[in-house]
Parts: C-alpha cells; structure tokens; sequence
C-alpha cells in the first residue's frame, strides 16, 4: 500500500510543474507584448536608407588613400582656361572699339554730318601759319610724365604764348578709351581744361595701335596747322626745342624731308621677344635686317610728307613697330634721310658733355629704356645738366 501512495503523489507533483511552466510562459507573453513594441517596416527601410547614405559619404570623403592626379592634365586645363580667358579679353575689346566707332558715327549722322576716318583739311587760307608742330605721345596713364615735361623743357604761360608766335607749337597728343566719354577721357578733359596743351585724335588708345595713332596724329596736326615740319617725340624723352628748330631750319629749303637718327635693327623673327616682328618674312631671309628709318624717340617729317600721310592713310600699312612702319610709308619715295645723331642723345654724362663742348642735344634718353629710365623721377636733372640757354629758341632764325 505504502508504494502506490508514493507513484500517485509524484504523478500529482509533474502535472503541477507543467502548469506552472504553462502560466509563467503565459504571464510573460503578457508583459511582453505591453512594454515593447515591434517598429513598424517603413521605420526600419528609412532608418536603413539614412545608415546607408552616412556610410557611403563616410566612404567617398575619408578615402585614406585619394587616387592619384595627372599633373599633365591638369597643366593642360589651365592653359586651356588661360587661353580662353584671353580670346575673351581680345574679342570685349573688339568689341569696346566698334561701339565707340558706332557711337562716333551715330553722332556724326545725328548732327547732319557725313561719316569720315580722315581729318578735315581746312582752306589753306585759314590754317595758322607755324615753323614746326611738336606732338608728344602720350597715354592715359601718363600724368606723372606729362607733368615732369611740363615743368621742364615744355613752355608754359607766358613763355608759351611768345613760342606759339614764333611758330613752336608743342601739345600732347592722345585719343580717345575704347569707351568714348568714359573716367579716363573725363580725367584727361579736366587737366586740358587746366593746362590748355592737348592735341585730341580721333583714336581708340592702344600700345599695339601705335602705328595707327602716329599717322592721324600726321594727318589731324597737317590739317589744323600750315606748318613747314611736324615732329613726333614720346613723353619720357628730353629735348631742348630751340636746337630742335635751328637743326631743322638748316633744311627748310629741301623737299621731302625725313629727320631723326637713322638705323638698321635686325628682324626679329622670333615670337616671345621684345620687338617682335610677325611679318618678318616681307624682309627676306632670317637674320636679314630692316631698311634706314628713324628711331622712334622723337623724329620729324616736312609738310609735303605729312600731306603724303593725310592723302593716303587708309593704305598706309602698319607693321607691328611704330618706327618701322612710318620708315615703310616712305621708302619707295623720293625723300631726303637726314641722320642726325643729336636727336639721339644719352642722358648725362653724355648729353651734359656735349652741352659743355657747344654741341647741345637735340633730345636725350636712355637706349636701354628706350627713353629717360623712370623720366618722372629723372627728367628734372637731365634738363638741369642738358638745357640749352634760354635765348637758342628766341634767336633762332624761323
């Protein structure tokens, strides 16, 4: 009896522990399910995306290792921005200097005037009568050199006016900004209103249009004034203008006359250097050398050249060297060379030793500079040991 007590008692002890098991399963499934809560499918896709996108910036930002630059690509990129960066510079300015032409005609037509490239010749009955026309070049930029001129060998005032009777005229000559009306002619207009001694061209200003603005600058002084010479002299150049006007007086009588210091320079085939000439070949073979003409610095043609000029500018060719080009409009002329060397003087010592020997300069500068080096700063003592005396200009015979 005692056995089967002890079968049914631990038969009644399983039951209880499965029971048991089940509502502890239960109770916790219960719990569960009110403390968490599943996320639902759409927050996990985002949440994905967001880790995603973090990892892939992470991947292509803080590359430890970036791949490699072709220096030469990159080279060629910038010269290829480089060179578009000038053709467009090239093609504004183009630009900048047909509207002012189109300005200039529109006006010319407004006011009832026919449209002309070449200045107006006045009767020769009306034209003031003069010995020589000195044109200085000169630039936007130049204040500081034109003044310097002023306050040295450029007469003023009073001074001006007993010149200007004796038949030396002397201004400054410049154009015109491709802009026409722009800062720079406003600035130009107040210091003519000041000083009274600019000659204005019809002329875009350009470094490379100097060529171009030498033959109007010709053209325009032959046609305002009945002059025997017209001179050309750059505004960092010193000259004592009554040994100017003696020098040429001694050949007032010639015909067609063509003074300054005449040379020979080698053609400059090569690009990249200074002086380059790009139509090199007209002038034969390589090495070969230009035909006489006078160096750029200050030279001076007689009336019937500058009428020559005035007649023919529309076929005058124009090289890339100022010099070279007026020396070509002449060559096939029958035109007098006159070389003289003291329209080519050094600056001191060398002009101040001639000046001491009674062989005053014409002009004076540096070749090194192709003028006075810094003739701002320099031209004050150039004219207090190279000017000549004060009565060259007022005795000389005109």
């Amino acid at each position: 009896m005692a056995r089967g007590g002890e079968v049914s008692t631990k038969s009644m002890a399983s039951k209880w522990i499965v029971f048991l098991c089940t509502a502890s399963f239960c109770v916790g499934m219960f719990f569960t399910n009110r403390m968490w809560s599943i996320p639902e499918a759409k927050d996990v896709i985002k949440f994905s995306r967001e880790l995603g996108d973090q990892l892939r910036l992470v991947s292509e930002g803080c590359d430890p290792k970036p791949k490699p630059v072709d220096s030469r690509q990159y080279l060629g990129e910038v010269s290829t921005a480089d060179q578009t960066i000038e053709n467009i510079g090239k093609k504004i300015s183009g630009l900048e200097r047909e509207l002012a032409a189109a300005r200039s005609a529109q006006v010319s037509l407004l006011n009832g005037a026919p449209v002309s490239e070449e200045p107006v010749v006045a009767d020769p009955a009306e034209r003031p009568k003069a010995f020589m026309i000195v044109g200085i070049n000169t630039a936007f930029s130049s204040r500081k050199r034109r003044d310097s001129v002023r306050s040295t060998w450029m007469p003023r005032g009073e001074k001006r006016r007993k010149m200007e009777e004796k038949g030396i005229i002397v201004r400054f000559v410049i154009g015109h900004s491709a802009t026409a009306g722009g800062i720079l002619d406003r600035a130009i207009e107040a210091e003519d209103i000041q000083h009274h001694d600019f000659m204005r061209l019809d002329h875009v200003e350009g470094y490379l249009e100097l060529s171009a603005k030498t033959k109007i600058y010709f053209a325009t002084a032959y046609a305002k004034w009945d002059a025997d010479f017209y001179i050309k002299v750059d505004d960092d150049v010193h000259v004592n203008l009554g040994t100017l006007a003696k020098t040429l007086a001694r050949h007032r009588s010639k015909p067609r006359v063509y003074a300054g210091c005449m040379k020979s320079g080698p053609v400059l085939a090569n690009k990249g250097v200074r002086y380059h000439e790009p139509e090199y070949w007209k002038f034969g073979e390589v090495g070969n050398k230009y035909f006489r003409h006078a160096t750029g610095q200050l030279y001076a043609i007689s009336k019937d050249l500058a009428y020559y000029v005035s007649q023919n500018l529309d076929i005058l060719h124009r090289y890339a060297n100022e010099d070279v080009s007026i020396g070509s409009w002449f060559i096939g002329l029958d035109v007098k060379h006159i070389d003289d060397r003291k329209m080519c003087c050094g600056t001191p010592p060398d002009c101040e030793w001639k000046a001491q020997s009674g062989n005053v300069c014409v002009a004076s500068f540096d070749w090194s500079c192709s003028g006075i080096c810094k003739s701002a700063e320099r031209i004050k003592e150039v004219h207090r040991r190279c000017k000549e005396s004060d009565n060259v200009a007022w005795n000389a015979s005109l």
